[in-house]
């Protein structure tokens, strides 16, 4: 892998994410109840303070968990719930090591088919549907996976020219529009919510 991404908005976190197909995928499961920079920033913080220039699957996946909770609270924190996410990092580089021998790349290597790597994207410990989607769409725009009906298999997030999530950001014009995309939904499910509550 060797991409150039700009989902962190800074030069020396996006390098890594260009490269780095786990750290791609630390990322996008940081990538909640946080702004996207900062979940995108995560994982060279983590990579920095393991004294390392990339993550390793194996070397998260055997670590002290409280040391691992330790490293990613110290300030500034990696993530608005540092001591949750750090068991989500973990678990998933275990089950990176169990399945794939701690290849994140093999998630997608031989993925025949959207549909098919839409599955072991869910199957992925902290990966619901719509992350799996986001992440499956991604991969398609901007890393170059494509396997058949990769589109379809990201549902609305796979549409080209659209502004719905992290794999439309290819600067701050476009996290610009995401982020209104994305508060736009927020205010139409309030007002959904409040309307049924009224009835």
């Amino acid at each position: 892998m060797n991409v150039t991404v700009r989902l962190a908005q800074q030069p020396e976190a996006d390098e890594l994410l260009g490269r780095s197909a786990l750290a791609a995928l630390v990322g996008i499961l940081l990538d909640q109840q946080v702004p996207m920079e900062w979940a995108f920033t995560g994982p060279l913080t983590i990579a920095q303070r393991l004294g390392r220039d990339d993550l390793d699957a194996h070397e998260i996946a055997t670590y002290n968990p409280e040391e691992f909770v330790a490293l990613l609270s110290a300030k500034p924190a990696v993530h608005r719930y540092p001591a949750a996410m750090a068991k989500r990092v973990q678990q998933l580089c275990q089950f990176l090591v169990a399945q794939y021998d701690g290849d994140a790349t093999a998630l997608w290597k031989d993925a025949r088919t959207g549909k098919e790597l839409l599955s072991r994207l869910n199957a992925l410990p902290g990966f619901g549907k719509q992350k799996s989607q986001i992440f499956l769409a991604l991969l398609g725009k901007q890393y170059g996976v494509r396997p058949e009906g990769w589109r379809e298999a990201a549902g609305a997030y796979g549409d080209e020219g659209s502004h719905r999530s992290v794999a439309d950001i290819t600067g701050p014009e476009s996290l610009d529009r995401v982020r209104a995309f994305k508060q736009e939904m927020k205010r139409a499910a309030k007002e959904a919510k409040a309307t049924a509550k009224a009835r």
